[in-house]
């Protein structure tokens, strides 16, 4: 065998171990009645969840507690995923930084006793830029 056709099989061979590692972390995105549908068959899974926080007239989130004196890593808020459903979910960690501002949440992780266990929260806040491009920040938690 050539020495180019050696390289070659060794470089489709990398790739294709990237591309089943990878596969193996990707998630699924679904939306609040079918993570409880999961949950429900004992899919353990990590799932994403995208939705919007419910806001009251003057743009204010409603439905959320932290309390960073009691206990500053449980974070709570409702989240209206992409069917208009309405879930608790729970963050295990600090709030995330500009969590206020946030336009769109995707929530990572799973159903858990009623409420959505987060592992992770991806924010999509409005720009601090004029050109109109949104910024998108992510929050994970510690896994302590």
């Amino acid at each position: 065998m050539k020495k180019i056709q050696l390289l070659g099989l060794i470089i489709i061979a990398v790739a294709i171990g990237i591309i089943v590692s990878t596969a193996g972390d990707a998630s699924t995105y679904v939306d609040f009645g079918k993570a409880k549908e999961m949950a429900e068959d004992g899919d353990t899974e990590s799932i994403h969840v995208v939705g919007k926080l419910p806001k009251n007239s003057a743009g204010q989130i409603v439905d959320m507690q932290y309390h960073p004196e009691i206990d500053p890593n449980y974070f709570e808020f409702s989240l209206i995923d992409n069917k208009n459903m309405v879930q608790k979910v729970v963050y295990r960690s600090t709030k995330p930084q500009d969590f206020d501002k946030s336009e769109q949440v995707v929530v990572v992780g799973k159903m858990e006793n009623g409420t959505f266990a987060a592992e992770k929260i991806l924010m999509k806040c409005p720009s601090k830029y004029e050109n109109g491009k949104m910024e998108t920040t992510e929050a994970t938690a510690s896994k302590s």
